[in-house]
């Protein structure tokens, strides 16, 4: 991280927003930088088609619709070239290859947000500068209101993360606004779930509470964590008691809360007396810290395809511990099918997208109970696999029968491969 250390040079932040960008891309500039791409004519037909919203069209004369599957990418072309226009200089070859050369800012664009690290207010403020006029033929121009110089001791937000050095020292923490996002949905639920049953509380809140920690995992969140569950377990409390008005606490409490997961030493675990079933909590994420990327690797690049299955083999998808161990054993293979059982090229980038995640793993794999057997003869217990859902229904034949002959051991090359999980490598 350029930010870190105490020797640290780029103390001052331009934390820059664009106003309306989606809204505003000049579609003559954009189509100008796709040079000779096959698709112009269709990308061009795309930007002019116009927008449908509540039976009525839209024209589109400028801009691509914001939450359109294509416009990511189309501002992505649009913006190409910010980081040289900016100043950003690499050292091209030797050790060092990929690494911003002294004196140089260094800029980081997600979308239409970006963040320039400098040396100095000056060096911030010619940045700002320079790109004010590289914006300006592509339609676009800076939100003043949203955009500020920071020196780094107070601290700036991006992406849901707040940055910021306290005596020398960089801590990347979850954003203040984040959390009150995350409070403020939870509460919401439960809310709306008033006159349902525990279970459902469960179907609701766990895939929430699984993505959010997920995306936060990598930083400076175990306070942050702990700090949510205590919401949570009040949301809980509050929504136990309105549901049984009648009934005192020590009811309420032997009815909804327990050491339901045998794996912690807690007894203050919401869950469901009859199913068994609880719900999960943000402490109980892992903290693992996050490796940059080379800052010369592209996932585009056939000849790094080894460099990026490494990184994605040693992830660990935020999965119960028996669902991760299990998948471990089977090599990340469904054992009737022999395919892989998660399968993502990239990571989630959102907490929303990890909720989907999560939601989309659940529905896609159960655990199933079969009885071990060793040839003509059952050894007399029961154990657990992992396989997918449908492979329930399209090999009849081979369910309640464990064959270890159906468990490939050529390694998986999805995502979340949890080849290294075993070892509980994290993420790098």
């Amino acid at each position: 991280m350029t930010a870190r250390g105490a020797t640290c040079k780029r103390l001052w932040a331009l934390d820059a927003d664009l106003a309306a960008a989606f809204d505003r891309i000049d579609h003559a500039h954009l189509l100008a930088q796709l040079g000779s791409f096959p698709a112009k004519g269709m990308i061009a037909a795309w930007l002019r088609a116009g927008v449908i919203d509540q039976g009525r069209l839209a024209p589109t004369e400028e801009g691509s619709p914001q939450g359109g599957v294509i416009s990511p990418l189309l501002m992505n072309v649009a913006l190409h070239g910010m980081e040289q226009a900016a100043g950003v200089r690499y050292i091209r070859t030797g050790t060092n290859a990929g690494t911003a050369r002294p004196g140089s800012p260094v800029l980081i664009r997600y979308a239409d947000d970006l963040l320039a690290l400098c040396h100095s207010r000056e060096q911030a403020e010619q940045v700002k500068a320079r790109l004010t006029e590289w914006l300006r033929p592509r339609g676009l121009v800076f939100n003043e209101d949203k955009t500020r110089i920071v020196h780094l001791n107070d601290g700036v937000d991006f992406l849901g993360f707040n940055i910021r050095r306290y005596r020398g020292k960089l801590l990347i923490k979850p954003s203040k606004a984040a959390v009150k996002r995350i409070r403020a949905r939870l509460t919401a639920e439960m809310r709306a779930l008033r006159g349902h049953n525990a279970q459902m509380v469960l179907i609701r809140l766990n895939p929430i509470i699984r993505g959010w920690s997920a995306y936060y995992r990598h930083c400076v969140s175990a306070r942050v964590f702990n700090a949510l569950d205590n919401h949570v377990w009040k949301l809980t409390d509050k929504w136990a008691r309105f549901t049984h008005p009648h009934k005192g606490r020590r009811w309420i409490v032997s009815r909804y809360f327990g050491a339901f997961n045998r794996s912690r030493r807690d007894r203050w675990v919401f869950g469901d007396r009859d199913s068994g079933a609880y719900l999960v909590k943000f402490a109980w994420t892992a903290i693992t810290r996050h490796t940059l990327v080379k800052g010369w690797a592209s996932p585009d690049d056939p000849a790094l395809a080894d460099y990026w299955a490494v990184r994605r083999r040693r992830g660990r998808p935020p999965l119960d511990r028996t669902r991760s161990w299990l998948i471990g054993k089977q090599r990340g293979r469904c054992p009737l099918c022999g395919q892989l059982l998660l399968h993502a090229e990239v990571e989630p980038r959102h907490p929303d997208e990890w909720e989907q995640w999560i939601t989309a793993t659940a529905k896609a794999i159960r655990r199933q109970a079969i009885v071990v057997d060793s040839g003509s003869e059952s050894l007399g217990y029961t154990a657990f696999r992992l396989i997918h859902t449908h492979c329930r229904s399209r090999h009849p034949d081979r369910i309640g029968v464990h064959q270890h002959s159906a468990i490939p051991t050529d390694e998986p090359s999805g995502l979340l491969e949890p080849v290294a999980w075993k070892a509980g490598t994290a993420g790098s």
